[in-house]
């Protein structure tokens, strides 16, 4: 019976170890600039709202994430380096900002994006 109960702590302390111990990526994405010209009175830029970002590794697709109307996403992703990129790409601008994030183990790192409008 002791053995038993034993086995049991091990599995429950071996369980809540994984499930402190997820990785990937969460942040904002913002949008801009949004008119040729900015004033203090109106910002440059504004939230992406419901855009999907596009996480490969080794050249595969691992996961998509879209974002929130306040322009937040949050993924989870095994630690290491991955491309990211919009779905559908931009017709103009430079497009998503930063183009590489890197996850580290057993955490969420925060990783902000930007996307370039092209409006100058």
């Amino acid at each position: 019976m002791r053995a038993l109960a034993a086995l049991a702590a091990v599995i429950a302390a071996s369980s809540a170890g994984a499930a402190t111990s997820s990785s990937g990526l969460r942040g904002l994405v913002m949008r801009g600039p949004n008119t040729p010209v900015c004033t203090a009175e109106q910002p440059c830029s504004e939230p992406a709202k419901n855009v999907t970002l596009v996480f490969s590794r080794n050249g595969q697709v691992v996961r998509r994430a879209k974002t929130n109307d306040q322009g937040r996403y949050r993924v989870a992703l095994a630690p290491g380096l991955y491309v990211v990129r919009l779905t559908p790409k931009p017709n103009i601008g430079r497009g998503l900002e930063p183009v590489r994030a890197r996850v580290v183990r057993a955490r969420f790192r925060r990783v902000d994006f930007s996307i370039d409008t092209g409006i100058r």
